[in-house]
């Protein structure tokens, strides 16, 4: 039923436990995908155990090329027709499985599949707002007037199952793209075919991964590999489309500030901008930011994060 995909990279302090969570799984029909990127820890050496004991696991080794090429690859050698995604560092709770079948059973004219998830910060289980009212247990729902409701994705990976289909007919996840490639092909998929959802959490979002070993962070990529800069196949549709429109502008002017402040990615951060329909942004924070000299904000900027770690911590 399931071809479960999980791509490796210097994981080694998490692989297991995420591996273990599918095992654990009250639902047993699926085969497991492991796609090494290129590690250089003890990742695939634990993932190689771990397939001793179980012969429903696979494992795919390839040089470093990113976690899109990872999960292609991957798509491409599943035998069964839904495609589930766990990242090496995150894990499912034991009846995922059992209530995505469920979900699927119950409305097959959906395409891509979710549950409601788990943040986990400072070890922490905290429940995402996604956008969605308590009252609403499951069915099919809007997924951009969702994320326009709150800043949390309505659908993140970890929780999300696609039909292999599709994914296949969306070319899988954009192999140039280091950050939002999950993005780009949830909404793509979202503006063609019914989304579902199942308002429960099942998945565990881990925000306690080091720094360096996320995609989504401080680290500043190209805008070649950021998916704010490199949506042309959205520029026109959101034209026509004002819940796609308000969408995207939340994002840009949410997610790309620390590209404004960067002065290497300024000036294509102001071409990106100027897209942004600012009328539509009163209540954004960011907002002011960009109307105020660069060194205001990042001074700004820096206390806020300042106060920011130090409320973590006491809390």
């Amino acid at each position: 039923m399931f071809s479960i995909i999980i791509p490796l990279y210097n994981k080694e302090k998490y692989i297991e436990k995420a591996l273990q969570s599918i095992v654990n799984q009250t639902f047993k029909e699926f085969e497991i995908i492991v796609v090494d990127d290129g590690s250089t820890d003890r990742s695939l050496a634990l993932a190689k155990q771990f397939q001793t004991e179980n012969l429903n696991l696979k494992i795919i080794e390839q040089k470093n090329s990113g976690v899109s090429v990872a999960r292609n690859n991957a798509a491409k050698a599943a035998k069964y027709d839904f495609l589930a995604f766990l990242d090496a560092d995150d894990w499912w709770a034991d009846d995922y499985l059992e209530k995505m079948k469920r979900l699927i059973d119950d409305f097959p004219e959906s395409a891509l599949f979710a549950s409601a998830y788990f943040k986990v910060k400072n070890g922490k289980q905290i429940p995402a707002k996604i956008g969605v009212n308590q009252e609403f247990t499951r069915g099919y729902f809007d997924y951009l007037q969702a994320y326009i409701s709150s800043p949390y994705m309505p659908v993140w990976t970890g929780a999300a199952i696609v039909k292999k289909s599709v994914f296949e007919q969306m070319n899988g996840f954009n192999p140039s793209l280091k950050l939002g490639e999950d993005f780009d092909l949830w909404v793509k998929i979202a503006l063609k075919y019914k989304v579902v959802l199942e308002n429960q959490p099942l998945a565990f979002y881990n925000q306690d991964v080091e720094q360096a070993a996320r995609a989504v962070g401080r680290k500043i990529h190209k805008p070649e590999n950021h998916f704010l800069f490199a949506l042309p196949d959205l520029y026109e549709q959101e034209k026509n489309n004002p819940t796609l429109k308000q969408v995207l502008d939340n994002l840009r002017v949410y997610g790309l500030f620390p590209y404004f402040l960067n002065k290497k990615t300024r000036l294509a951060t102001l071409n990106e901008l100027k897209k942004v329909n600012w009328d539509n942004q009163p209540k954004s924070e960011f907002s002011k930011y960009y109307k105020i000299p660069v060194f205001l904000s990042k001074t700004k900027i820096l206390i806020f994060s300042i106060l920011s770690d130090i409320k973590s911590k006491i809390l």
